[in-house]
């Protein structure tokens, strides 16, 4: 079922994490921050609107390091439904589309819950501070890519943030697959 995130909550400063990355290591989101800002996406493997726009996703978070804002990708889908999702598959993922950024593992599904991310993609993009500036979409696909010169939004309102400390006022929220919550015990 498609889920749509609210509307950016400016200046609002995420929650710390420490999370197993693809790559072997652990990270917080100190490790991950730059000097111009931060970007999280809650991302999974198998949502077909991530699967629509991953090369994409790639893309921006290579041109948005180039900025000197830290990336990070999280995945905390449930992986006992959703086996395609586990921590090996991720690996699979991430070394298979060439990520620039950590993949990290929310297992428990606290740093979802922490930062209120709705769905992938769920993108929560800081400025040098630390607070949020944006809570967008990458572009107007769906869970089909649009065409290849869609309006860049996500790489635009990040490089505004990076140059100016600020996001753009208005901003279309993203849409994607909901969190695949794990069932209450």
């Amino acid at each position: 079922m498609a889920a749509t995130p609210p509307i950016c909550d400016f200046g609002w400063t995420a929650p710390d994490f420490r999370l197993p990355a693809t790559d072997g290591k652990t990270y917080a989101k100190a490790d991950i921050a730059g000097e111009t800002g931060l970007l999280v996406m809650f991302i999974c493997n198998h949502c077909p609107y991530v699967r629509a726009i991953i090369d994409r996703i790639v893309r921006d978070a290579r041109d948005l390091q180039a900025l000197g804002i830290g990336v990070a990708a999280i995945s905390s889908n449930d992986a006992l439904t959703y086996p395609q999702d586990s921590f090996e598959k991720m690996r699979e993922e991430a070394a298979h589309q060439g990520f620039t950024f950590p993949y990290l593992y929310d297992e428990d599904q606290g740093v979802a819950r922490a930062y209120g991310a709705v769905c992938t993609p769920d993108f929560f993009g800081f400025a040098a501070d630390l607070g949020l500036q944006y809570r967008g979409r990458l572009d107007a696909s769906r869970s089909q890519a649009g065409p290849k010169d869609l309006r860049r939004e996500l790489y635009e309102a990040m490089k505004q943030v990076a140059e100016t400390g600020k996001g753009p006022a208005e901003q279309i929220p993203s849409m994607g697959c909901s969190i695949k919550w794990k069932a209450a015990a």
